[in-house]
């Protein structure tokens, strides 16, 4: 029992250190040629076991960092890629274990991508709705999911900066969508029967 204890406070303390990108996630980062990065997908097994892992949190240390800067254009190149466009992105689903997303902001002019660290939703308000949903990370698949229609979202910023929004309508979806991804969470996991 004594073993126990001391493997997961060594392990605690391991995460509550954590000073910034891991040698894996870096090589993640860098691999290939080209901005688009490859994304798991829930045919591969070793993807799988990724995309259902709960990711770590992102720390100050990472903020402006190299690593950070090229993630987050590759993330962007990815999402945006015609073969295969997405309205949002998370950091597992391009093989970094981190609590970050790419979302585009539907609910704000000209409906940029914006980069959220540590996002977390702290209310959900109103009525759910049913709505289709697809994802990067789960090919030729569509169904239909309840989401809040407003949220109350957490997050830091990429200046590592505490935030607070509410954000309404799709965008709000596609935050529970991307979060959930930080969670090892699926949208098939939700999807109605």
């Amino acid at each position: 029992m004594k073993r126990l204890i001391c493997i997961l406070f060594c392990a605690a303390a391991l995460v509550a250190c954590r000073g910034g990108f891991t040698a894996e996630e870096r090589e993640v980062i860098y691999r290939g040629e080209g901005d688009i990065m490859r994304v798991m997908s829930i045919a591969d097994t070793a993807d799988s076991l990724l995309l259902r892992r709960e990711c770590q949190p992102m720390v100050e240390q990472m903020v402006g960092s190299e690593e950070l800067q090229t993630l987050c254009r590759r993330m962007l190149a990815t999402v945006n890629d015609p073969e295969n466009e997405g309205v949002g992105i998370a950091a597992p689903q391009v093989g970094v274990s981190c609590r970050m997303v790419a979302v585009q902001r539907y609910d704000k002019q000209g409906a940029p991508f914006e980069f959220f660290l540590n996002p977390e939703i702290v209310a959900m308000l109103g009525e759910k709705q049913l709505g289709g949903e697809g994802c990067l990370s789960v090919p030729d698949m569509r169904g239909e999911v309840m989401r809040a229609w407003s949220i109350v979202l957490k997050y830091r910023d990429l200046d590592f900066v505490e935030q607070t929004d509410t954000v309404n309508g799709f965008t709000a979806v596609i935050f529970q969508h991307e979060v959930d991804h930080l969670d090892g969470v699926l949208y098939i996991d939700r999807m109605e029967k």
